[in-house]
This record gives C-alpha cells, sequence and structure tokens, in this order.
C-alpha cells in the first residue's frame, strides 16, 4: 500500500490547528483543488481527494483522536493491515501497552469505586464523513441538484462485516468468554485494587478471527468512493453544510451508519454581490442620465427588471428594489437588491462637446449644485 501523506501536512496546517482554521485551510484547498474548477486535471482531482479524505478526520474530533495517536491505522482499519488477527488492532492491546497498572483505574478505586466501562461490544454510530460541493452563485440563490462525491467505510461485501474469511467464523475469546473485558487485581501502594480493563488477546471485542478475509484484512469494514445525487435548497451560502443523514461510515456492532457533512462552495458572481439575503449591484450611468433622469435596465436574479432614476441622481446613490434578493433558506420571504449608480465622466471629447459642456457650464449658478454650494459657504464660514 502506497504511503499515505501526513494529514496536517496536506491541508498545510500544524498539529495544534484550531477547528476554525482547519476548516478554513480545508476550503482554500478544495477551491483550490475543485474538479469543477480544474476540468480534465488528473492531479488536481488526486488531490482534491487527499484534501477531502484528510479534512474528513480532522474535523472529526473522535477520529482526529485517533489519528493523533495512532495515525492512518487508527482511522482506516484497511491500512497497513496485514493478519491482525482480531480485526487489525490486536498489536495495540487494549492501549494498555505492557504497563503494570492503569492510573485511570487505580484513581477510580479511590473515588467512588470506579467509573464503569462502557460495554465494547455495544452498538456504536458510525463516524461523519466530509466531503464539498462547488456550485455557482445563481444556483445557490435559486437551488439546483449536484452530485456529491466522497468516500465512506461500508461493510465489507465478502464477510458480510464479520473480519472472518468465507467459510470461517470468528471464535469466542477464551480469556474473557467473549464479553471483551476483563477483571485485573493488582497490588498497589494503597492495597489491592481490582479494575475491569479491554481483553489485550482480542482488543476488546470478545472474538478472535483466526482467517481474517482478505479484502478486508479482519475489520469487516471496506472503504468505497460513492457518489450520491443531492437536492441544495434556494438561499444555501457559501461555506454553509448541509448534512445527509445515515450516508457516513458505518456502525460497529449494528449500530447506525455516522453522516455525510458537504461543505457548499459558491463561486463568486462577476455583477452580484451578497450579504445574508441582500443582493448588491454597481449600475454605471451617464453624465446626462444623472442630470435628466432616465429609465435603467437593471439586472436581478431573476432576470432584467426597468427603474426610473430620477433628475439630478448624484454618483454612488443607492436604490432599494425590494423582494429582489435571495429566498430565505427553508423559508418563503426573500431579501431586497440594493443599486448604486456610478456616474461616467465621458472621455475623448470632440472641441464641438467641449464647447457645448463649456457653455452649459457657464450657464449654470451656484443653486445647480447642492453640494458645491454647502462646501464654499463652509469655506466662508472658515
Amino acid at each position: 500500500m502506497a504511503e499515505k501523506r501526513d494529514y496536517y501536512e496536506v491541508l498545510g496546517v500544524s498539529k495544534g490547528a484550531s477547528d476554525d482554521e482547519i476548516k478554513k485551510a480545508y476550503r482554500k484547498k478544495a477551491k483550490e483543488y475543485h474538479p469543477d474548477l480544474n476540468p480534465g486535471n488528473k492531479e488536481a482531482e488526486v488531490k482534491f481527494k487527499e484534501v477531502s479524505e484528510a479534512y474528513e478526520v480532522l474535523s472529526d474530533s473522535q477520529k482526529k483522536a485517533r489519528y493523533d495517536q495512532f495515525g492512518h491505522a487508527g482511522v482506516d482499519p484497511s491500512y497497513g493491515a496485514g493478519g491482525a488477527g482480531a480485526g487489525g488492532f490486536g498489536g495495540f492491546g487494549g492501549f494498555g501497552g505492557g504497563m503494570d497498572f492503569d492510573l485511570g483505574d487505580l484513581f477510580g478505586s479511590f473515588f467512588g469505586g470506579g467509573a464503569r466501562r462502557a460495554n465494547p461490544n455495544a452498538p456504536r454510530r458510525g463516524a461523519d464523513v466530509g466531503a464539498s460541493v462547488s456550485i455557482d452563485f445563481l444556483e445557490a440563490c435559486k437551488g439546483c441538484e449536484k452530485t456529491v462525491e466522497f468516500s465512506h467505510l461500508e461493510k465489507c461485501p465478502d464477510c458480510n462485516g464479520s473480519g472472518a474469511a468465507a467459510g470461517t467464523s470468528a471464535q469466542t475469546c477464551p480469556d474473557c468468554g467473549g464479553s471483551g473485558q476483563v477483571r485485573v487485581s493488582q497490588r498497589t501502594p494503597f492495597g489491592m485494587t481490582t479494575s475491569v480493563r479491554p481483553c489485550q488477546r482480542c482488543a476488546g471485542k470478545g472474538k478472535i478471527i483466526t482467517n481474517p478475509c482478505k479484502k478486508c484484512s479482519g475489520s469487516g469494514q471496506v472503504r468505497r468512493n460513492r457518489k450520491l445525487d443531492i437536492s441544495i435548497p434556494a438561499g444555501i451560502d457559501d461555506g454553509q453544510t448541509l448534512t445527509l443523514r445515515g450516508q457516513g461510515d458505518i456502525g460497529a456492532n449494528g449500530g447506525p451508519s455516522g453522516d455525510v457533512l458537504v461543505d457548499v462552495l459558491v463561486r463568486p458572481h462577476p455583477l452580484f454581490k451578497r450579504e445574508g439575503y441582500h443582493i448588491f449591484c454597481e449600475v454605471p450611468i451617464t453624465y446626462v442620465q444623472a442630470a435628466l433622469g432616465d429609465e435603467l435596465t437593471v439586472p436581478t436574479i431573476d432576470g432584467k427588471v426597468k427603474y426610473k432614476i430620477p433628475e439630478g441622481t448624484q454618483p454612488s446613490t443607492t436604490f432599494r428594489l425590494k423582494g429582489k434578493g435571495v429566498k430565505q433558506l427553508n423559508g418563503s420571504a426573500r431579501g431586497d437588491q440594493y443599486v448604486t449608480v456610478t456616474v461616467e465622466v465621458p472621455k475623448n471629447l470632440s472641441k464641438k462637446q467641449k464647447d457645448v459642456l463649456r457653455n452649459l457650464e457657464s450657464s449654470l449658478s451656484d443653486a445647480s449644485y447642492e453640494k458645491r454650494k454647502s462646501f464654499f459657504d463652509r469655506l466662508k464660514d472658515l
């Protein structure tokens, strides 16, 4: 099996990075390598999958803790497995590591008799899986259908999740009798103590697989890539997350599957900008349109609309188009669109055009310029 790169290195963050730093780094890398933005680029496709896999682990607190302690083998049972016997993690031996006593058990025996350990054979929910999808600005406003790709753990089809090769079965562990736990008495400076630990022989599973399945190396799970068609609701914004219930890693011991958390990446629009459910855009107008007023053609997410600006419209004046913004997520109300006009001063005028403007200017008084008149009035006061 090819050696995997360190997940922190893949995302370009340090091992002590916060959840926000990890997500920010992932979104930056995902946008850089997303297949939609790199059509036909196989190298970008490989890097995008690598980035997605790294984020899937580092964004999940439980997976991250296992990865920090055991590396890739802690989050992918099939990684580096080679006849591990009891499911690929037998070498860890219940994490005792050969120590003479467990400090947690020792302190627990003095303070309330020790906490009861969870049953290792109880049903456990599968881990959540991270994924991402890139959509256009208007698709985010209107909603759309997309296909999302992700990798998750499924039940091994060859052994049906048992971990044992076809025609064989797992045997009950003789040390723990199938409970996955053993009671250990220890002599300490404070006297004899008794604690319950995961069985080292079966790694807390209660069963021993002497002939592991070759496909899953005895883990009972295999990692598969999957494509799923999803509906993205109108009003979704850049950076928001969609949850696909029950589509993540398969649970253990009959527990429910985890979820797929889809990070939505919205590509910017050349005309529109969005803040919440409101849309902002700029429309250039001429000097004459600003002075005399005019009916403008204004772009909106629903198409072009007509809007009449009054005479004497000043540069950077903003008009509101009520209800022309984005539909609220899972609601019916809509935001507004705000249109800011920018007055464009003409260039490359002919002599005749310049003379016309000079004649116009000479015919105007300060009363025609409100801001100019106000400025010079304040200047006189100074």
